[in-house]
């Protein structure tokens, strides 16, 4: 849900721009100078946010305990090495709520918006293969149809896969099976976000239009130098449109077909990102297969392209909802932990929750902030509501430390009251807070004009917005 993407401490607003716009100094954009360079993006103050869609949910049942625990692992930095958890990254922190994140960018380590060196030296200089060789951050919706995993898809096992990106990527140290297999559990829960105008066997329904009724006649079409290669014989439609095999398309070594569903959002495209849009994608086809495609050719083939990979609300505006949902998918955890004593996932999930609940406070600004004027009493209420939750949560902390069970069960039933009771104290500060779209919007453009001229805090521009 939206609170996941906040992962690295709301680097962009929470931590430099929040001093700032308050009138203290903001030393570092980027929040944490001492583990990820000047110039870094992960694009955390975007307000629409990626919708995840559960397959347990989709079918009229809920999450289990294992995937709502392997989400608080994902959206931890506790499982990853010393560098990561002390930028704040965590897995969620690339694949935003279980996709992509086309903003991310790591001055070293991308090249580019939307892709990541998984073999530099920031996070594991073990790992270290001294070539600059980003990857794109691969969308996890419908991982559960599209093994074998990886950009060049030689690890067939999902559990392999996580165990890498942990372990191998990240520097972390080596996860409980427990852990790894709610992680496995998680990811393969996410499934594709809905597309109405595809038919059961991948064929476009309803109303079709001239140019994508044409585009998907090229797609099946037989490649005028290679008859035994099209489109469709790669991205085969009745299987999630990809064959689960490696190829060579002239982009510089063997790469799995990836998926064209939900395609139209998981920009940047190929293997290193190279591309942005389907019409470049289509261009680097008919360049090295020879396809020999006139203007209208190309224009067509995008529309059936776009047609195939949209998808029902696959972003929706933050929430106060999705926020608090998530939250309480993660007390769930503790409904299991508490109970069974176990301390060490206790820990996680508290500390996971911890970390989502002070970032929700941060949504409501304080009354320093210089963008927002109105709704003050409102503001102080719904941080006044959180911040005792947070030490409610603490309390759970605390007694599962000292093995006190039955007062760790009772702070997790206030916990959960006092989450409800919240819900409406926060919803009445809800038109001065960051989830008002035009409150967002301005706040982060002062951000952002501070952070290029660096201008004096005090200069901040003080445009009010009170939706009186």
């Amino acid at each position: 849900m939206a609170g996941k993407r906040k992962s690295f401490g709301n680097v962009l607003a929470l931590i430099a721009a929040s001093a700032a716009l308050a009138g203290t100094a903001a030393a570092e954009f980027t929040g944490n100078a001492s583990v990820l360079p000047a110039g870094t993006e992960l694009g955390e103050e975007a307000f629409d946010q990626p919708r995840e869609v559960f397959r347990s949910e989709s079918s009229g049942g809920r999450k289990s305990y294992l995937v709502n625990l392997g989400d608080v692992a994902f959206s931890s930095p506790l499982i990853l090495g010393d560098p990561a958890r002390r930028a704040g990254i965590s897995c969620n922190t690339c694949h935003v709520n279980g996709t992509t994140n086309p903003r991310l960018y790591i001055p070293g380590l991308s090249t580019q918006s939307g892709n990541f060196d998984t073999t530099g030296h920031l996070f594991n200089p073990k790992a270290d293969n001294g070539v600059l060789d980003p990857l794109t951050i691969p969308s996890l919706r419908g991982a559960h149809l599209l093994a074998p995993y990886g950009h060049d898809g030689r690890t067939l096992s999902l559990h392999d896969f996580v165990h890498n990106v942990i372990v191998n990527e990240f520097a972390g140290p080596e996860p409980s099976r427990e852990i790894l297999d709610a992680i496995v559990a998680y990811i393969e829960d996410i499934d594709f976000v809905a597309n109405r105008r595809l038919g059961p066997v991948g064929k476009i329904t309803g109303p079709v239009s001239e140019s994508e009724k044409h585009g998907e006649a090229l797609f099946y079409r037989p490649f005028a130098h290679n008859p035994a290669l099209s489109c469709a014989g790669c991205h085969e439609p009745l299987g999630a449109f990809v064959d689960h095999r490696q190829h060579d398309v002239g982009s510089g070594g063997l790469f799995k077909t990836p998926t064209l569903l939900n395609a139209n959002f998981n920009a940047p495209y190929f293997h290193d990102g190279r591309y942005t849009s389907y019409a470049q994608v289509v261009g680097h086809f008919d360049r090295i297969f020879y396809l020999g495609l006139s203007a209208q050719d190309r224009q067509d083939l995008v529309a059936y392209l776009e047609a195939i990979g949209d998808g029902e609300q696959a972003l929706l505006a933050d929430s106060i909802e999705t926020r608090v949902k998530e939250i309480s998918d993660f007390l769930n955890v503790l409904d299991t932990a508490v109970p069974e004593h176990n301390v060490g996932i206790a820990a996680i999930t508290l500390d996971t929750v911890d970390r989502e609940l002070r970032d929700l406070t941060e949504q409501f600004p304080d009354g320093k902030n210089s963008i927002v004027t109105a709704g003050v009493e409102e503001r102080i209420r719904a941080r006044g509501a959180l911040k005792y939750l947070v030490l409610n949560v603490h309390q759970i902390g605390s007694a599962m430390r000292n093995n006190s069970f039955n007062e760790a069960a009772e702070a997790l039933t206030r916990s959960r009251a006092m989450l409800t009771a919240a819900v409406p104290v926060l919803q009445a500060s809800e038109p001065w807070s960051f989830f008002d779209r035009q409150i967002h919007d301005a706040h982060f453009a002062a951000v952002r004009r501070l952070y290029r001229t660096g201008t004096d805090p005090a200069q901040a521009p003080r445009r009010r917005f009170d939706p009186d």
